[in-house]
């Protein structure tokens, strides 16, 4: 199923305990940017986070956010540090030795000094703590996943749809080139004999010339190849897997050919297809710029 770089995803784990949120955003991007805010005590699941998200997306720029609220006070202890309260002790001692002051240190206001007690969390629970952590992920993916590939089907609609309008098009200039040809044969005849009245006209001189114009404003070869890029998209949309830079390339030709055809053109009916055809096949570009 054809994907859309663009999607959002979002799933929740409530408990008595905690609340843990993940939500997971992709925009355009040429490759797979993954960028992931954690909390600190998830940072040693990144990795694995990170690999359980390429599973669900192969380009895009993915914003994945974390969000994580403990109900208990019981990952949090106070740690008490004996060796900084002794030098503080010390320091208090020698300062009023030193100085004939009247030592006064109480254990309230001791505490109170930078670094002699310190609030600590208490180590994560991996065992306990991963497999909730991957369950809301794939979640939040799933749902990311079901967005991308909703959009993913509006766009191929989109983009059959206008080239079904580029193969009528091209089948407009197709049409058209012979008439042109044949306007350009009636014209010289008529420039030809208001010029030479009576003469006959050298058939020989006007088939060279002919010859010669049709060469310059031929271009079958350019649809041709057009009908043959449409049909490698409509194909290509067909495909499970990722085919964005394959859709972007087979744009990029099909752009080629229609400039080629409005450098050729000689006629303003075979200009305003030509300009059509690019229009329409900038769009498409435009639409191919959101697939994974």
């Amino acid at each position: 199923m054809i994907k859309s770089m663009t999607g959002f995803g979002r799933c929740e784990k409530i408990t008595s305990e905690y609340k843990l949120t993940i939500e997971v955003k992709s925009v355009n991007h040429r490759y797979c940017d993954i960028n992931i805010k954690l909390p600190k005590k998830f940072n040693a699941f990144e990795g694995k986070l990170r690999n359980m998200i390429k599973e669900y997306a192969g380009r895009g720029k993915i914003d994945v956010f974390v969000s994580y609220e403990n109900y208990c006070d019981s990952e949090l202890h106070v740690r008490y540090h004996e060796s900084v309260a002794a030098d503080y002790v010390d320091a208090v001692r020698r300062a009023g030795e030193s100085f004939g002051l009247e030592q006064g240190l109480s254990g309230a206001s001791l505490i109170r000094l930078p670094e002699v007690i310190t609030m600590e969390e208490q180590p994560v629970d991996t065992d306990r703590l991963f497999p909730v952590l991957e369950e809301t992920l794939r979640g939040a993916c799933r749902e990311f996943l079901a967005a991308r590939e909703t959009e993913g089907e509006c766009l191929k609609k989109d983009i059959m749809a206008k080239l079904d309008y580029v193969d009528r098009l091209v089948s407009c200039v197709e049409k058209r080139s012979p008439q042109v040809l044949a306007e350009y044969r009636r014209k010289i005849e008529n420039k030809v004999a208001e010029l030479l009245g009576d003469k006959q006209v050298d058939e020989a001189v006007l088939v060279t010339e002919l010859t010669i114009y049709a060469d310059k404003i031929c271009v079958d070869e350019e649809t041709v190849r057009l009908r043959s890029h449409i049909q490698g998209m409509r194909n290509a949309l067909g495909l499970d897997e990722p085919i964005g830079r394959k859709l972007d390339f087979l744009a990029q030709e099909m752009n080629r050919e229609a400039n080629t055809i409005l450098s050729k053109a000689n006629d303003n009916i075979l200009s305003d297809n030509a300009i059509d055809l690019k229009t329409e096949i900038e769009k498409i570009r435009e639409q191919i710029q959101n697939i994974e």
